[in-house]
């Protein structure tokens, strides 16, 4: 086995919400733990990815859905979780603690881990050292941040979460790891599985899993196993990692006098663009995802990320920073029929993203059709702006309308609802071909000449026998219909509220539609949605 690194762990609680903060603040300053007066939780996929002290005091808890979350306290401030923002703030941390003692390790935002056998020397001790690393954070801004010392990373983690706030730096003696970790949950670990697995075994610490043969182990559950096995006994081998400072690819054009229109700009961004794409090609990566900040000489700010479906050329770099300046202006208009107040002082590219060269590499015969495609729709966006091609996608919902979204060409659709969702309610398959913009008015009649109703639990007041438009013209015979399907959603917003039937229906020329009838408090009314061609 490798030898054991003794290892310091910084952890910062909370983290996320302290990230968004920074970027966003919100009423109530942060307080000394860390947290901040105001009940704040992230959220991710529709579940709380993090949440503040004061969400927790009202029970709100990681994992639960944002309709329970808000249930549970209904000030809650909610914001969606941003892994980048996140990943972004956590680096100027790193930064700093580099300068002050090198080699630091980032294991996640909000924990970093470094050797302790150098700053111990440095500060005359562990304990020392890991008080200056928190004055660090106390200097950011940072407040609440903890740190345990112990035999490898796993067992100083563990110490810097059992930290109180009156001693934020825990040091566990060489050699007394074992008995450090012997009390702790058997779910730190953090494979659940494996977890639910030994507590059905009857082991809850991981001083019990830890007290099991290491054969046994290891015959039992692999390696993987045998490794966590070794983690609950504080025979943590891995060694801290020095992290790696990115190669600085940003691209920063600066303009002295600032300009006040948009071809000015970009012609001052263009030659810049092809230097900035040659010093991908020289790393060989290219960039899919670009991030573009402008700045104007009065302080006005404009951030955007752009993406690729490809990779971003010069000329691409150049067309994005042009409809970034442009906004709702035309193409040779001042900056000031776009909203900037004054000239353009600074504009910033970032490669959010980037790829290997080779992901990109064009065959042997071209990349056929969908090369032109790209280069056809990419010229007409260059003209047209950046909302002048749109590319439909599916997203989430019940109704037809829902699902139907546009999203500019080259942008990652940014979906309000999940397609991965079932959403009860939905229309069955197959769905229509023809979906009208706007649904048409109809009247559905039953045999006997009176409007067909459809009540809340589904039934029809008379069977369906022919309908017609508004207009009264061009009625038709029902020849065969199924259905109906009722939609009821969001029945607590009176605005937002939808409470529907629909069925499907063949008339006497063999077209067959969607017909629904939508309830309302004024009434309902009959609309023909779609048509299946």
């Amino acid at each position: 086995m490798s030898p054991i690194t003794r290892s310091m762990v910084l952890w910062v609680p909370d983290w996320p919400i302290l990230a968004s903060l920074r970027i966003e603040p919100l009423r109530g300053e942060p307080l000394a733990s860390g947290a901040t007066d105001v009940p704040l939780a992230l959220i991710e996929k529709g579940l709380v990815f993090a949440c503040s002290a004061a969400a927790r005091i009202e029970g709100v808890q990681r994992g639960l859905r944002i309709r329970e979350a808000q249930a549970r306290c209904t000030d809650l401030v909610v914001r969606p979780y941003e892994q980048q923002l996140d990943s972004r703030t956590f680096e100027t941390v790193i930064t700093a603690i580099e300068e002050l003692m090198p080699g630091v390790q980032l294991v996640r935002p909000g924990i970093a881990a470094v050797r302790s056998r150098g700053p111990a020397r440095y500060y005359g001790g562990e304990q020392p050292a890991g008080l200056a690393l928190v004055a660090l954070l106390e200097g950011l801004g940072i407040p609440g941040a903890r740190v345990g010392i112990a035999d490898g990373p796993f067992t100083a983690e563990q110490a810097a979460r059992t930290a109180t706030s009156a001693h934020r730096v825990r040091v566990v003696p060489e050699g007394a790891s074992a008995d450090f970790l012997g009390n702790l949950s058997i779910s730190l670990l953090e494979d659940p599985a494996l977890i639910t697995l030994l507590r059905r075994l009857g082991i809850s610490t991981l001083g019990d899993f830890a007290a099991l043969p290491a054969a046994d182990v290891l015959g039992r559950f692999g390696p993987d196993g045998a490794h966590l096995h070794a983690l609950a006994g504080g025979l943590d081998s891995r060694p801290i990692v020095a992290h790696q400072p990115p190669d600085e690819l940003d691209l920063v054009v600066a303009f002295e006098p600032p300009l006040d229109r948009v071809d000015q700009v970009t012609f001052g961004v263009r030659a810049s663009a092809d230097d900035f794409v040659q010093q991908l090609v020289a790393k060989k990566l290219v960039c899919t995802t670009l991030r573009v900040e402008i700045e104007t000489e009065l302080g006005d700010y404009s951030e955007r990320s752009w993406l690729h479906p490809r990779s971003f050329t010069a000329s691409d770099v150049v067309d994005r920073v042009r409809w970034q300046l442009q906004g709702s202006g035309e193409v040779d208009s001042g900056l000031r029929s776009s909203g900037f107040k004054s000239g353009v002082s600074a504009v910033r590219i970032v490669p959010e993203a980037v790829d290997a060269i080779g992901n990109h590499e064009v065959g042997l015969f071209g990349a056929g059709p969908d090369e032109r495609i790209h280069n056809g729709l990419a010229r007409v966006q260059s003209m047209l702006g950046h909302e002048g091609v749109l590319t439909p996608v599916v997203s989430g919902g019940r109704t037809l309308a829902d699902r139907q979204k546009t999203v500019p060409w080259g942008d990652r659709p940014l979906l309000p609802r999940s397609n991965r969702l079932p959403w009860p309610g939905q229309l069955p398959l197959p769905l229509p071909a023809t979906i009208f913009a706007a649904p048409h008015p109809v009247f559905v009649y039953g045999a006997d000449g009176t409007e067909t109703q459809i009540d809340e639990r589904g039934r029809f007041s008379s069977a369906p026998a022919r309908f017609s438009p508004a207009t009264g013209k061009d009625s038709r015979q029902i020849t065969a219909w199924a259905g109906p399907w009722p939609i009821s959603e969001r029945w607590w917003d009176a605005e937002a509220a939808l409470d529907a039937s629909r069925f499907q229906v063949v008339d006497d020329r063999g077209v067959a539609w969607l017909l629904v009838l939508t309830r309302r408090a004024t009434g309902s009314s009959w609309a023909a949605e779609a048509r299946y061609d």
